[in-house]
């Protein structure tokens, strides 16, 4: 059966963009095929870093023939209802349909159409146009004289030629013609920019392959990876050394490449007294290289392993010069910036170093990294004794986690925050549980990372995710179907994978509840005092919800009480009471009995229907005022001051009595 086989030259494609064009570029293609009755036996798709290829095997012809029986008008309708009926079934006439009929509607007419099926390449030149001009890039440009035209194709770089072919395998195939912004179709390709010369003349699939390899291109984008780690590992054994694997990077300079030379340099080994993750991060984030092993020591070797995309006439030694020389001074950034971090820890103390983070905002509603670090030290002594860790050294473990996040080091490569932790704190002598808490607590970071186990480790991590959670559901960030720009589900994933790994059993809504009311107490003004910024609806009702079964908590969680009286009452962007215009709304007994429920300032129809007392309930703390009954919370428009009838001790606005509860 005929292949088709499709590609689209351009300039250089991003790396990060390639593997997902290959599998658009295959599911457009196929969809659209499949969509017109053409059923294929496969297609792969081919990426390299100039090219975007398809090819599909197993093709039919031509579509099938199609039968279609279209129903019309009855016997004997208007002539305008006929017209429309021959017009849409492409009829000449009304003698070319046959009548039928039916026991119930009579006779009417039918048209029984049979259309050919057109040939594939008709159909493929329809497609591939229609899906060039629509294709899915992240990012997009026009060029030459019709970029200012926004009706101009746009590709992620300049679209130099297509190729497409189409044929049986015992024939020769036909080019597909079709034009997408003067460029025309035909059967020729490119070889490597540097190593090949002219245009290629190809036929099919094996013949375009096998003639790119000899243009010194593998057009196979495993292949070539497969390439770059053999000759990588091969260098490194001649060497008596192993190579340090890293997939990202594999991946990345996979779409880099179109011919992979490996070759090995090497940098002064007076660097590797740098943290060998420092030394990783900087090879592999600049120069995009790998790292190599000692295996006799289990550190890092002086020598690294860069791939060339062609073949040097010098055997790379240019090259290898020009990577050496930038290694080398990224290498003494590092060590810079590692040597000053290790003089500022040993000479300021720890809480001077933490002050610093006062001026480092967190969130705009959730005030400083500071405030953040003192919430997450305090639950972190708090969950201390449930997973079976010293309360003091959960706290200070805490206090030091986020230490590392101001330093010279993680300023400059952020991937190594946490791990650099854990290093700045055996420098200071600090327990090891410290120094595995401040590297551990940012972990399971996905679900195939690993679970922190040592006791101190998980009261940090378990108080970091829940701080997390717990401040951005307060001010309704919360994650949806498609955004969650701040990793809450993992988060919350972490949490369970903590709790469930470790055998652990925790009440989380305690924890949860103490949480929320430092986090008011903490930033009521930076989210309150605008008086643009709304209340989340769904935070007064949790609010009001656990108000009202307040007397279920601990009685040593007072904190929240006083929380949510600083959030009602002395909020100045909370609504106002009209009746009362300078005071806040309050939060009302339930009146006595024989008081007119027109003395409270809710309206009746807004008024919550309280929750019956339960048996054996106690009475909620303060006064035996409060004892009286659920209190409601004060929300919607306040009623006219004409319907305040009730004078004198049952008043709620008025006096000591009306206001003690709070």
């Amino acid at each position: 059966m005929p292949d088709l086989l499709l590609e689209l030259f351009c300039e250089e494609i991003p790396a990060r963009m390639q593997a997902g064009a290959a599998e658009s570029l295959r599911k457009l293609v196929t969809d659209a095929l499949v969509e017109r009755g053409l059923v294929y036996e496969g297609a792969k798709a081919f990426v390299t870093p100039r090219r975007l290829a398809l090819a599909v095997h197993g093709l039919p012809a031509q579509q099938p023939d199609t039968h279609e029986e279209r129903k019309g008008p009855r016997v004997g309708a208007p002539q305008p209802a006929i017209d429309g009926f021959l017009k849409a079934a492409g009829l000449a006439s009304i003698d070319q349909a046959s009548i039928e009929s039916d026991p119930k509607k009579g006779e009417f007419y039918v048209a029984r159409l049979h259309k050919h099926g057109r040939a594939t390449p008709d159909v493929i030149a329809e497609i591939v146009p229609a899906v060039i001009r629509a294709f899915p890039w992240p990012k997009s440009m026009r060029w030459g004289k019709g970029s200012s035209s926004p009706t101009t194709l746009r590709w992620v770089r300049p679209l130099q030629s297509i190729l497409c072919t189409f044929g049986p395998e015992t024939e020769e195939p036909e080019v597909v013609p079709f034009e997408v912004d003067g460029l025309r179709s035909g059967d020729t390709t490119r070889g490597h920019r540097f190593l090949s010369e002219g245009t290629i003349r190809v036929r099919r699939l094996e013949d375009w392959m096998a003639k790119l390899e000899a243009a010194f291109v593998v057009v196979d984008r495993e292949r070539r990876k497969d390439i770059i780690l053999a000759d990588a590992k091969d260098l490194a054994l001649a060497q008596g050394l192993e190579l340090v694997e890293d997939a990202g990077l594999l991946e990345e300079i996979a779409g880099l490449v179109e011919w992979p030379v490996a070759l090995m340099g090497s940098f002064d080994p007076a660097f590797l007294d740098v943290p060998d993750e420092v030394i990783r991060a900087t090879i592999r984030a600049n120069q995009k290289c790998f790292v190599l092993r000692n295996p006799a020591t289990g550190r890092l070797a002086n020598r690294f392993i860069l791939v060339s995309n062609l073949v040097a006439s010098d055997g790379g030694a240019a090259i290898i010069a020009g990577n050496e020389r930038v290694i080398r001074a990224r290498l003494s950034d590092a060590k810079f910036f590692w040597e000053t971090d290790q003089k500022t820890n040993a000479t300021v103390p720890l809480a001077e170093r933490l002050e610093r983070f006062g001026n480092v905002t967190f969130h705009e509603k959730l005030g400083s990294q500071l405030e953040r670090i003192r919430r997450i030290a305090a639950l972190a002594r708090e969950l201390a004794p449930v997973v079976g860790a010293d309360p003091d050294l959960a706290e200070q473990a805490a206090l030091y986690a986020k230490s590392d996040l101001r330093t010279e080091v993680v300023g400059e490569f952020p991937e190594v925050q946490g791990l650099m932790g854990k290093y700045y704190a055996r420098l200071e002598g600090l327990p090891e549980e410290i120094a595995a808490a401040a590297e551990e607590h940012y972990k399971p970071q996905g679900p195939t990372d690993f679970v922190p186990t040592a006791p101190v480790s998980v009261a940090v991590a378990l108080a970091d995710k829940l701080d997390t959670l717990v401040g951005f559901w307060a001010i309704d960030e919360k994650p949806t179907g498609s955004k969650d720009p701040y990793a809450l589900r993992r988060a919350a994933l972490g949490v369970v994978r903590i709790v469930l790994e470790n055998g652990l059993t925790v009440k989380l809504a305690p924890v949860l509840l103490n949480i929320f009311g430092r986090i008011i107490l903490e930033i009521r003004e930076s989210i309150y005092s605008d008086r643009a910024v709304k209340v989340p609806p769904q935070v007064v009702s949790e609010l009001e919800a656990i108000w009202i079964d307040g007397s279920e908590l601990s009685r040593k969680e007072t904190f929240f009480f006083e929380a949510f009286r600083r959030l009602i009452v002395e909020n100045p962007a909370f609504p106002k009471c009209r009746c009362h215009p300078r005071r806040p709304p309050l939060l009302l007994r339930r009146p006595p009995e024989g008081a007119s429920s027109r003395s409270w300032c809710p309206p009746r129809s807004r008024r919550r229907r309280l929750r019956p007392s339960r048996p054996g309930r106690p009475p909620p703390r303060g006064e035996a005022g409060r004892g009286a009954g659920a209190v409601p919370f004060h929300r919607g428009r306040p009623e006219p001051a004409r319907r305040h009838q009730a004078r004198g001790e049952y008043s709620a606005h008025r006096g000591e009595e009306g206001r003690r509860h709070l």
